[in-house]
């Protein structure tokens, strides 16, 4: 069964574009963590240089938040739910952190380094929300 379940994981990341950053077969996703998501709004004269979100951005993030960062997921958009429709976010990205107190923390510490990075990227005005991870397998 968990084979079936990981295979629909791979197959699921490969049609809509996610990655998850985990080292091993398990996930370091928990229920109660907290999950910070960074949206890139898709839309005219919007400009995304994925590969430096990728490679750069995203890694220098995970550099400053050391292990108190749990884990580290990117979404590249796709599509719309309409057929043929234009994904309504270019990207998504996801820092995910044991509790609420070292995600301000962190957050807080850093995002002086991180938004300053962002011109590096993109052009579009990140769209940040902190959520609490409610299920997680």
């Amino acid at each position: 069964m968990k084979t079936k379940i990981t295979l629909l994981v791979v197959v699921a990341g490969l049609l809509f574009g996610f990655t998850k950053y985990e080292s091993s077969g398990e996930s370091k996703i928990k229920e109660g963590m907290v999950k910070v998501a960074i949206f890139y709004q898709n839309g005219e004269g919007n400009t995304f240089d994925m590969d430096y979100y990728t490679n750069k951005h995203m890694p220098m993030a995970a550099g400053l938040f050391g292990d108190k960062l749990k884990a580290m997921v990117i979404d590249k958009g796709l599509g719309g739910g309409a057929p043929d429709s234009a994904a309504p976010y270019v990207a998504v990205g996801y820092f995910y952190f044991a509790d609420l107190a070292t995600c301000q923390s962190q957050m807080g510490t850093h995002s002086e380094a991180l938004r300053a990075d962002v011109s590096n990227y993109t052009n579009i005005q990140p769209v940040l929300q902190i959520s609490e991870v409610v299920s997680a397998d």
